[in-house]
């Protein structure tokens, strides 16, 4: 009786596993590449998101006496990332840019004079050109792209006098 060997073929070579790895590497990579402007534009989403109801929180206060110590004027704030951590109760904790508490939302200063009677509160967008960024003040809620190198301040908040 003649038996004839056959080799049992059990599992895969090394070259075919290497070859099917580098295959999901390769599209995996373009999957994440492409993903990029969709997270830019979800976090951009957010920042604006944000900054409405920051804006929101702020027109609530300014008619509360309890919330900013005076009725008919928005609460105090200094200039800088993270100036202001809460809006009375209306906003309890003001929310992080989607980067991070360090780069938050940038406020300008509001000073006693005019009675504090503006705000302005700003973040720049990713997904736009490099120098456009996304206001929240006593005007309302706009998208603005300045010059290079310039930024947000009270006499142009996103384009708009607030102090008027």
């Amino acid at each position: 009786m003649l038996q004839i060997f056959r080799k049992n073929k059990k599992g895969f070579t090394l070259i075919e596993l290497l070859v099917v790895i580098a295959v999901i590497g390769l599209l995996s990579s373009i999957v994440l590449v492409s993903m990029g402007p969709a997270r830019k534009k979800a976090k951009d989403t957010k920042r604006m998101t944000d900054l409405k109801q920051i804006s929101s929180a702020m027109e609530l206060c300014y008619g509360e006496p309890i919330c900013n110590g005076g009725q008919d004027r928005y609460i105090a704030t200094t200039a800088g990332v993270n100036a202001v951590t809460a809006i009375g109760t209306f906003m309890p904790k003001v929310p992080c840019d989607p980067l991070g508490c360090g780069a938050g939302y940038t406020w300008t200063a509001n000073a006693p004079s005019p009675s504090y009677k503006y705000y302005c509160a700003y973040s720049k967008l990713e997904a736009e050109t490099a120098d456009t960024f996304f206001c929240a003040s006593n005007k309302g809620v706009m998208k603005y792209t300045y010059t290079p190198g310039s930024v947000p301040s009270n006499i142009s908040c996103c384009n708009v006098n607030v102090t008027q």
